[in-house]
């Protein structure tokens, strides 16, 4: 049987066929009544659209704004970068990639990227959430020109954002402290610190309340000394780790939880004192290298590549109007240890983490 199509929609709903088409392509000026005695039509006879081929006649563009920080961190180097990519790749189907950067952790410069975006710029809207009082007010301005704005890596649940795309950050931290918990000797006092890039961070934050909570109620002899915030800066992570590593040379333990990892490394090649054990985040070169070295013993990754993917698709997808998986959305937290390490080249698609 071949399928229904445009002309069958026509002929039994008995409307015109321009009528038809401003139904189906959302234009303004039909009546409620005729839209839903067309779109009733449409379930009756079964019809499915193409999109590609509508959107192929109708010259539609897919223009998806990122905005994401400008920080020299490897894992947001890598983000920009699949970003960059996909910016050539997808230029034949139809898709225009923008990039903008803002400073990280400032919602104010977020806020106003926000703001000098609209319907005519822009399709669909992908940042990473920065807290501040006037970024969900450009997200409500946004929707209500029918543009919605996604989420990526770090979450703004209550900002009025339609979804957001990234490990379950809570849960990752519970990880991190259930692997930390079990590489420490049992039941002996231990003191442990934490690295933070910004808790103004909502990802940064839920990561320390997983970790929290497992410790809490796990591992009662493990102490929380420190919890530093190192704005993801090599320098600034250098500086407060050196002085907790003199403050508490009896440390244990270190769960960096941001993207810091660099200034770790050369505060406890600096420090030159007893090995401590350290969870960390995402497996750039720089965590590639310590693992190998035994300063890390293991990392929590998420992939750039399939976040990045995922953006796209979910953004093409709120375009059309047309259903999608969420479960697309949820990026699986990887665990790798220096024995399950996996070549740089197959980290999840392209990115090999370049700090």
């Amino acid at each position: 049987m071949r399928k229904p199509t445009v002309h069958d929609i026509v002929r039994v709903s008995g409307y015109s066929l321009a009528t038809v088409d401003r139904v189906l392509n959302r234009r303004a000026g039909v009546r409620p009544a005729t839209i839903e005695a067309v779109e009733e039509t449409v379930r009756k006879i079964g019809y499915v659209r193409d999109i590609s081929a509508a959107n192929l006649a109708s010259g539609r563009i897919y223009r998806i704004t990122f905005i994401l920080p400008s920080a020299d961190s490897s894992f947001l180097s890598s983000l920009r970068a699949e970003v960059e990519q996909r910016q050539t790749i997808l230029r034949a189907e139809r898709v225009e990639l923008s990039l903008k950067l803002v400073p990280q952790f400032d919602g104010k410069a977020l806020a106003k990227a926000l703001s000098e975006l609209s319907k005519k710029t822009s399709n669909s809207i992908v940042i990473v959430g920065t807290d501040h009082p006037d970024v969900p007010a450009q997200i409500a301005r946004l929707a209500a020109e029918g543009v919605p704005t996604l989420t990526l890596v770090s979450d703004l649940p209550s900002s009025g954002r339609l979804h957001y795309i990234g490990i379950a950050n809570t849960a990752a931290g519970r990880a991190a402290a259930s692997l930390l918990g079990r590489f420490l000797p049992k039941n002996t006092p231990a003191k442990l610190a934490v690295m933070a890039g910004s808790l103004k961070l909502k990802d940064h934050r839920d990561r320390l309340k997983g970790f929290q909570a497992v410790l809490e109620a796990e591992f009662p002899n493990v102490t929380i000394v420190a919890v530093l915030e190192g704005q993801d800066s090599e320098d600034t992570t250098f500086k407060l780790l050196s002085r907790c590593l003199k403050d508490h040379p009896d440390l244990a333990g270190l769960y960096s939880l941001g993207a810091g990892n660099r200034g770790v490394v050369s505060a406890l090649k600096e420090a030159k004192g007893p090995p401590i054990r350290i969870v960390a985040h995402e497996l750039t070169t720089v965590a590639r290298a310590a693992l190998e070295e035994g300063l890390f013993d293991a990392v929590l990754h998420q992939s750039p590549y399939q976040e990045v993917g995922a953006c796209i698709r979910l953004s093409k997808s709120l375009i059309d109007g047309t259903p999608f998986d969420p479960a697309d959305a949820e990026i699986r937290t990887e665990i790798f240890l220096r024995d399950t390490m996996p070549p740089e080249t197959s980290l999840g698609g392209r990115e090999k983490g370049t700090g």
